[in-house]
Protein backbone atom coordinates (compact mmCIF):
# COMPACT_ATOMS: atom_id res chain seq x y z
CA UNK A 1 0.00 0.00 0.00
CA UNK A 2 1.30 3.42 -0.95
CA UNK A 3 1.82 6.02 1.78
CA UNK A 4 -0.06 9.21 0.87
CA UNK A 5 1.36 12.52 2.15
CA UNK A 6 -1.03 15.49 2.05
CA UNK A 7 -0.02 18.23 -0.40
CA UNK A 8 -0.10 20.97 2.28
CA UNK A 9 2.30 18.93 4.43
CA UNK A 10 4.71 18.69 1.50
CA UNK A 11 4.65 22.49 1.09
CA UNK A 12 5.29 22.91 4.81
CA UNK A 13 8.35 20.63 4.74
CA UNK A 14 9.76 22.42 1.71
CA UNK A 15 9.27 25.75 3.48
CA UNK A 16 11.23 24.58 6.53
CA UNK A 17 14.03 23.26 4.34
CA UNK A 18 14.36 26.56 2.44
CA UNK A 19 14.37 28.60 5.65
CA UNK A 20 17.07 26.39 7.17
CA UNK A 21 19.22 26.58 4.05
CA UNK A 22 18.88 30.36 4.00
CA UNK A 23 20.40 30.56 7.50
CA UNK A 24 23.21 28.18 6.61
CA UNK A 25 24.04 30.12 3.45
CA UNK A 26 24.33 33.51 5.24
CA UNK A 27 27.97 34.69 5.11
CA UNK A 28 29.80 34.65 8.41
CA UNK A 29 29.94 38.17 9.89
CA UNK A 30 27.12 39.63 7.80
CA UNK A 31 25.41 42.63 9.38
CA UNK A 32 22.07 41.92 11.01
CA UNK A 33 20.34 43.51 14.00
CA UNK A 34 22.19 46.83 13.75
CA UNK A 35 25.45 45.23 12.68
CA UNK A 36 25.83 42.73 15.50
CA UNK A 37 25.24 39.03 14.77
CA UNK A 38 27.11 37.87 17.89
CA UNK A 39 30.01 36.53 15.86
CA UNK A 40 32.95 36.61 18.30
CA UNK A 41 35.46 36.77 15.43
CA UNK A 42 34.15 40.10 14.12
CA UNK A 43 35.47 43.22 15.87
CA UNK A 44 33.40 46.35 15.27
CA UNK A 45 34.98 49.74 15.99
CA UNK A 46 33.41 53.16 16.40
CA UNK A 47 32.42 54.75 13.10
CA UNK A 48 34.90 57.64 13.02
CA UNK A 49 36.84 58.54 9.87
CA UNK A 50 40.01 60.38 10.87
CA UNK A 51 40.78 61.64 7.35
CA UNK A 52 39.95 65.21 8.41
CA UNK A 53 40.58 65.15 12.15
CA UNK A 54 43.68 65.76 14.24
CA UNK A 55 43.74 65.00 17.96
CA UNK A 56 45.04 67.16 20.80
CA UNK A 57 46.16 65.34 23.96
CA UNK A 58 46.36 66.60 27.57
CA UNK A 59 50.12 65.91 27.83
CA UNK A 60 53.42 67.31 26.55
CA UNK A 61 55.58 64.25 26.01
CA UNK A 62 57.87 66.02 23.52
CA UNK A 63 58.53 68.87 26.00
CA UNK A 64 57.77 71.75 23.63
CA UNK A 65 55.45 73.48 26.11
CA UNK A 66 52.38 72.65 24.02
CA UNK A 67 49.86 69.81 24.09
CA UNK A 68 50.91 66.90 21.89
CA UNK A 69 49.01 66.59 18.62
CA UNK A 70 48.69 63.86 16.00
CA UNK A 71 47.63 64.55 12.41
CA UNK A 72 45.05 62.82 10.20
CA UNK A 73 47.66 60.85 8.25
CA UNK A 74 48.85 59.32 11.53
CA UNK A 75 45.35 58.53 12.81
CA UNK A 76 43.34 57.35 9.81
CA UNK A 77 42.97 53.72 8.70
CA UNK A 78 43.22 52.72 12.39
CA UNK A 79 46.71 54.24 12.65
CA UNK A 80 45.83 55.61 16.10
CA UNK A 81 45.75 52.04 17.38
CA UNK A 82 49.52 51.74 16.81
CA UNK A 83 50.46 55.07 18.40
CA UNK A 84 51.57 54.29 21.95
CA UNK A 85 51.46 57.97 23.09
CA UNK A 86 47.84 58.25 21.92
CA UNK A 87 46.50 54.99 23.38
CA UNK A 88 46.20 56.10 27.02
CA UNK A 89 43.94 58.98 25.97
CA UNK A 90 42.07 57.84 22.85
CA UNK A 91 41.40 54.13 22.49
CA UNK A 92 38.81 51.55 21.45
CA UNK A 93 36.27 49.75 23.60
CA UNK A 94 35.26 46.80 21.45
CA UNK A 95 32.68 45.68 24.01
CA UNK A 96 30.29 48.35 22.70
CA UNK A 97 32.09 49.54 19.54
CA UNK A 98 33.00 52.91 21.01
CA UNK A 99 36.01 55.20 20.99
CA UNK A 100 37.00 56.44 24.45
CA UNK A 101 38.43 59.91 25.05
CA UNK A 102 40.09 60.28 28.46
CA UNK A 103 41.50 63.49 29.88
CA UNK A 104 42.67 65.09 33.12
CA UNK A 105 44.16 68.48 34.07
CA UNK A 106 47.71 68.82 32.74
CA UNK A 107 48.91 70.97 29.86
CA UNK A 108 46.56 73.27 27.95
CA UNK A 109 46.60 75.23 24.72
CA UNK A 110 47.78 78.85 24.65
CA UNK A 111 44.28 80.32 24.85
CA UNK A 112 42.83 78.05 27.53
CA UNK A 113 43.41 76.92 31.11
CA UNK A 114 41.91 73.48 30.53
CA UNK A 115 43.25 70.21 29.15
CA UNK A 116 41.54 68.08 26.56
CA UNK A 117 41.58 64.97 24.45
CA UNK A 118 39.76 66.48 21.52
CA UNK A 119 39.46 66.21 17.75
CA UNK A 120 39.90 69.30 15.59
CA UNK A 121 38.49 69.37 12.07
CA UNK A 122 40.89 69.99 9.19
CA UNK A 123 39.02 70.41 5.91
CA UNK A 124 42.48 70.46 4.34
CA UNK A 125 44.50 67.88 6.33
CA UNK A 126 47.76 69.66 5.52
CA UNK A 127 46.68 73.24 6.28
CA UNK A 128 44.84 74.29 9.45
CA UNK A 129 44.45 77.82 8.05
CA UNK A 130 41.83 76.60 5.57
CA UNK A 131 38.42 76.61 7.25
CA UNK A 132 34.78 77.33 6.41
CA UNK A 133 32.37 80.24 6.71
CA UNK A 134 28.77 80.15 7.91
CA UNK A 135 27.77 80.97 4.35
CA UNK A 136 29.48 77.75 3.22
CA UNK A 137 27.97 75.90 6.17
CA UNK A 138 28.45 72.45 7.62
CA UNK A 139 26.89 69.76 9.76
CA UNK A 140 28.30 67.53 12.50
CA UNK A 141 26.43 64.59 14.00
CA UNK A 142 27.52 62.08 16.60
CA UNK A 143 26.37 59.46 19.04
CA UNK A 144 28.16 59.68 22.38
CA UNK A 145 27.90 59.40 26.14
CA UNK A 146 29.66 60.48 29.30
CA UNK A 147 31.09 57.30 30.75
CA UNK A 148 32.36 58.85 33.98
CA UNK A 149 33.44 62.22 35.35
CA UNK A 150 34.92 63.38 38.64
CA UNK A 151 32.92 64.96 41.43
CA UNK A 152 33.18 68.72 41.82
CA UNK A 153 33.82 69.75 45.40
CA UNK A 154 34.62 73.40 44.64
CA UNK A 155 31.36 74.73 43.22
CA UNK A 156 27.62 74.23 43.23
CA UNK A 157 27.86 71.54 40.55
CA UNK A 158 27.86 67.87 41.53
CA UNK A 159 30.34 66.92 38.79
CA UNK A 160 32.88 68.70 36.63
CA UNK A 161 31.58 70.08 33.33
CA UNK A 162 32.72 68.62 30.01
CA UNK A 163 32.52 70.16 26.53
CA UNK A 164 31.81 67.40 23.99
CA UNK A 165 31.26 69.38 20.75
CA UNK A 166 32.13 72.82 19.40
CA UNK A 167 32.05 75.15 16.45
CA UNK A 168 35.19 77.22 16.97
CA UNK A 169 35.98 80.52 15.33
CA UNK A 170 39.26 81.47 13.63
CA UNK A 171 40.36 84.64 11.83
CA UNK A 172 40.77 84.06 8.11
CA UNK A 173 44.07 84.65 6.36
CA UNK A 174 42.40 87.43 4.36
CA UNK A 175 41.26 89.25 7.50
CA UNK A 176 44.65 88.69 9.12
CA UNK A 177 46.18 90.66 6.26
CA UNK A 178 43.42 93.28 6.16
CA UNK A 179 43.63 94.17 9.85
CA UNK A 180 47.28 93.26 10.41
CA UNK A 181 46.45 90.84 13.22
CA UNK A 182 49.38 89.02 14.81
CA UNK A 183 47.27 85.98 15.72
CA UNK A 184 44.28 84.16 14.26
CA UNK A 185 42.48 83.01 17.41
CA UNK A 186 38.72 83.40 17.47
CA UNK A 187 36.09 82.54 20.08
CA UNK A 188 34.00 79.35 20.09
CA UNK A 189 30.66 80.07 18.40
CA UNK A 190 28.96 76.96 19.81
CA UNK A 191 29.94 74.88 22.85
CA UNK A 192 27.96 71.78 23.81
CA UNK A 193 28.38 71.02 27.52
CA UNK A 194 27.50 68.07 29.71
CA UNK A 195 26.59 69.53 33.12
CA UNK A 196 25.35 67.21 35.85
CA UNK A 197 23.59 65.05 33.27
CA UNK A 198 22.05 67.87 31.25
CA UNK A 199 23.14 68.91 27.77
CA UNK A 200 23.63 72.66 27.45
CA UNK A 201 24.37 74.79 24.40
CA UNK A 202 26.42 77.97 24.79
CA UNK A 203 26.21 80.26 21.77
CA UNK A 204 28.21 83.46 21.26
CA UNK A 205 26.20 86.66 20.81
CA UNK A 206 27.22 90.28 20.56
CA UNK A 207 27.02 92.27 23.79
CA UNK A 208 26.25 95.31 21.62
CA UNK A 209 24.47 94.42 18.38
CA UNK A 210 25.54 97.72 16.76
CA UNK A 211 29.21 96.62 16.79
CA UNK A 212 30.79 96.59 13.33
CA UNK A 213 34.08 96.25 11.45
CA UNK A 214 37.34 95.81 13.31
CA UNK A 215 35.56 95.78 16.68
CA UNK A 216 33.79 92.50 15.84
CA UNK A 217 37.08 90.62 16.23
CA UNK A 218 37.33 91.05 19.99
CA UNK A 219 37.86 87.75 21.78
CA UNK A 220 38.55 88.60 25.41
CA UNK A 221 37.27 92.19 25.67
CA UNK A 222 33.58 91.48 26.24
CA UNK A 223 32.53 91.95 22.61
CA UNK A 224 30.94 88.50 22.64
CA UNK A 225 29.03 86.78 25.45
CA UNK A 226 27.51 83.31 25.90
CA UNK A 227 23.77 82.73 25.57
CA UNK A 228 23.04 79.48 27.43
CA UNK A 229 20.21 77.01 26.74
CA UNK A 230 19.43 73.74 28.54
CA UNK A 231 18.51 71.18 25.86
CA UNK A 232 17.55 68.28 28.12
CA UNK A 233 18.68 65.48 30.41
CA UNK A 234 20.73 62.47 29.29
CA UNK A 235 22.53 61.42 32.47
CA UNK A 236 25.10 58.75 31.63
CA UNK A 237 23.07 57.34 28.74
CA UNK A 238 24.15 57.46 25.09
CA UNK A 239 22.60 60.27 23.06
CA UNK A 240 22.61 61.61 19.52
CA UNK A 241 23.54 65.20 18.81
CA UNK A 242 23.55 67.32 15.66
CA UNK A 243 24.88 70.80 14.92
CA UNK A 244 23.88 72.36 11.60
CA UNK A 245 25.43 75.66 10.51
CA UNK A 246 24.38 77.83 7.57
CA UNK A 247 24.22 81.49 6.62
CA UNK A 248 23.24 83.40 9.80
CA UNK A 249 21.59 80.27 11.20
CA UNK A 250 22.58 77.56 13.71
CA UNK A 251 20.44 74.54 14.56
CA UNK A 252 21.21 72.15 17.42
CA UNK A 253 19.29 68.96 18.14
CA UNK A 254 19.41 66.47 21.01
CA UNK A 255 18.13 63.01 20.06
CA UNK A 256 14.75 63.32 18.31
CA UNK A 257 13.76 66.44 20.23
CA UNK A 258 12.60 69.56 18.45
CA UNK A 259 15.72 71.35 17.11
CA UNK A 260 16.72 74.58 18.81
CA UNK A 261 17.33 77.28 16.20
CA UNK A 262 19.41 80.47 16.42
CA UNK A 263 18.82 83.19 13.82
CA UNK A 264 19.97 86.64 14.87
CA UNK A 265 22.06 89.70 14.02
CA UNK A 266 25.05 88.26 15.87
CA UNK A 267 25.20 85.31 13.47
CA UNK A 268 24.70 87.66 10.53
CA UNK A 269 27.72 89.68 11.73
CA UNK A 270 29.90 86.71 12.79
CA UNK A 271 33.26 87.68 11.20
CA UNK A 272 35.18 84.46 11.75
CA UNK A 273 35.76 81.31 9.78
CA UNK A 274 35.00 78.06 11.62
CA UNK A 275 35.95 74.47 12.32
CA UNK A 276 34.24 71.66 14.20
CA UNK A 277 35.63 70.06 17.36
CA UNK A 278 34.52 66.90 19.18
CA UNK A 279 35.77 64.81 22.10
CA UNK A 280 36.51 65.45 25.75
CA UNK A 281 37.32 68.99 26.91
CA UNK A 282 37.32 68.95 30.73
CA UNK A 283 36.66 72.41 32.17
CA UNK A 284 38.49 71.94 35.45
CA UNK A 285 41.98 72.35 36.87
CA UNK A 286 41.11 70.63 40.16
CA UNK A 287 43.47 67.99 41.47
CA UNK A 288 42.26 64.47 40.67
CA UNK A 289 39.70 65.72 38.13
CA UNK A 290 39.04 63.44 35.15
CA UNK A 291 36.49 62.59 32.51
CA UNK A 292 35.81 59.73 30.08
CA UNK A 293 33.68 60.34 26.99
CA UNK A 294 32.61 57.65 24.54
CA UNK A 295 31.86 58.24 20.86
CA UNK A 296 30.04 55.58 18.84
CA UNK A 297 30.04 57.54 15.60
CA UNK A 298 30.97 60.97 14.30
CA UNK A 299 30.19 62.47 10.90
CA UNK A 300 30.86 65.84 9.25
CA UNK A 301 29.51 67.15 5.96
CA UNK A 302 29.94 70.44 4.11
Amino acid sequence: MKLRIPFLLILFLISISCSSNSDLDRPSGSNTDNGNDDNPDVVVYADVDFSNWKVTLPVDEDNNNKPDEYQPDELKNFGYQDLEPVQPYMYDDTEDSSLIFYTFPDISTTNSSYSRTELRELINPSNSKENWTLLEGGEMTGRLKIQSVSENNNSGDDYHKVIVMQIHGIISEEDMATYNFDGNNGPPLIKIYWKDGFVWCHKKSLTDETTTGFDLYGVYDGTWTDIKVNLGYVGYDAFDFKISASDARIEVQLNEDEPYVYEDISLDKWPFENYFKAGNYLTSTDDNAFSYVKYYNLYVTH
